[in-house]
């Protein structure tokens, strides 16, 4: 399985002044995978530490942040001396470890020499309590689920990415239907690191489906295990088991009401902060202007909320196998939900400078995502079928005049519109990435 995002540690690797390297995401998006796939590719030796399974080494940091030490006391565990140019050092479930975290503080500061990556399943967690957070000393990567573009190369389709990152839109629309049927499978399929794995190896619908239900069941084992207790219910039966419901909407906005009459938002802030910061949900909020920088312009209290995965959403909500089958019913089950989550999903690794939604105050108009990059501000319109015709996104393209606009859908490319661009929804993030 290949994941593009290990271009960005080669590129770390080859940072003359390189900080430790914290990989962020929610548990089973294949960090631990990423680390040693990396260690292993790029380094003559790799040294990896799972704090949550070595008892003997929870308490590495609690003496002191001694760089000295630590590494010596790491090399008798592992039984071999370190070079530090050649070895990758692996901090897995570093949370675990009390002081883990501040020690990459000290390993920047006295020690830049060694190559360290940490990581952990519920690091978002910890890094938002910890008191002495290393705030400048270490370098971020968040990783997602496996895109569709990863999803081609899986299945053995990278000419056709190729073709899709190349921008040969005549070509591809000879593969129109055949990518649409493999939209179709990913949609259900999804993302996760395991559940693509099962799908290449069986392709069997059934297997995908008990592997998204044991994910499921390993996430609602964690809320038990680490989420505040008083928070347990409101996080698992109240705000996770009601994403479907909420996305189903035809105005897609959260609202407290339909995880309880009578619900408030103080009474849901935390559970769905805590979802946040393990990376199990993505936050995308109203834009009331788009004008730069959105984020100036965001309203804090009217949001959506988007699951970590498409094919999870798919087996919370009980999506049947049959819409596979269905024609294109996959697209347009839940009133899009399933094609507008798989839209944050493509947009969140393209390093957007921000992702939003615009309603005009009346909330009578509305444009699916408004996001930033590179000084832009591109609105894009997601149609779970054919029909284009929207008039809140015409609305919003005559009032505010963005220099180019997409509407996404399930037909060929067109750009017949020097500032409209049609694009397939299977070729939005190559589209989006190339852009200049």
């Amino acid at each position: 399985m290949k994941r593009t995002v290990l271009e960005e540690l080669y590129k770390w690797k080859e940072q003359k002044q390189h900080k430790p390297l914290i990989i962020r995401g929610a548990r089973q998006t294949g960090k631990t995978w990423l680390m040693r796939e990396f260690g292993k590719q790029k380094f003559a030796e790799t040294v990896y530490i799972n704090f949550e399974n070595e008892p003997g080494l929870k308490y590495l940091f609690k003496q002191d942040y001694n760089t000295t030490r630590i590494i010596t006391t790491i090399e008798l565990y592992n039984g071999k001396k370190i070079d530090p140019a050649n070895t990758l050092l692996i901090f897995d479930e570093i949370q675990s470890a009390e002081g883990g975290i501040t020690s990459l503080k000290y390993f920047c500061e006295d020690a830049p020499q060694y190559y360290i990556i940490a990581a952990g399943s519920l690091l978002g967690i910890t890094l938002h309590q910890h008191t002495s957070f290393p705030v400048g000393k270490v370098t971020f990567l968040d990783l997602q689920p496996l895109t569709f573009s990863e999803f081609l190369i899986a299945n053995g389709k990278e000419l056709l990415l190729e073709a899709m990152q190349e921008q040969k839109w005549e070509t591809i629309s000879t593969f129109h239907l055949e990518l649409i049927n493999l939209l179709k499978t990913y949609f259900f399929v999804g993302g996760m690191p395991e559940v693509v794995q099962k799908w290449i190896d069986t392709n069997d619908f059934f297997e995908v489906r008990n592997t998204q239900y044991d994910i499921l069941r390993s996430y609602q084992a964690d809320f038990s295990k680490h989420a505040p207790k008083e928070q347990i219910p409101r996080l698992n039966i109240m705000v996770w088991d009601s994403l479907p419901a909420q996305l189903s909407k035809e105005n897609k906005k959260f609202i407290y009401g339909i995880i309880r009459e009578g619900a408030r938002a103080k009474d849901f802030e935390l559970a769905i902060m805590w979802l946040i910061n393990c990376g199990l949900v993505s936050k995308s909020n109203r834009i009331s202007t788009p004008h730069l920088p959105l984020k100036a312009y965001q309203d804090m209290q009217v949001f959506k909320l988007y699951m970590v995965d498409v094919g999870l959403l798919g087996a919370l909500s009980g999506l049947d196998t049959k819409t596979i089958i269905d024609n294109q019913s996959i697209f347009t089950e839940f009133k899009g939900a399933m094609t507008e989550q798989f839209i944050m999903q493509e947009l969140l690794p393209l390093k957007n400078e921000y992702i939003g939604y615009w309603t005009n105050e009346r909330s009578t108009a509305e444009v699916d995502f408004v996001i930033q990059k590179k000084g832009n501000i591109i609105p894009i319109e997601v149609k779970a079928g054919e029909n284009l015709k929207s008039k809140s996104f015409t609305l919003f393209c005559n009032k505010y005049q963005p220099s180019i606009a997409i509407k996404t859908s399930l037909l060929p490319y067109n750009s017949s519109d020097n500032t409209i661009k049609n694009i397939p929804l299977y070729g939005l993030s190559c589209f989006i990435n190339n852009y200049e």
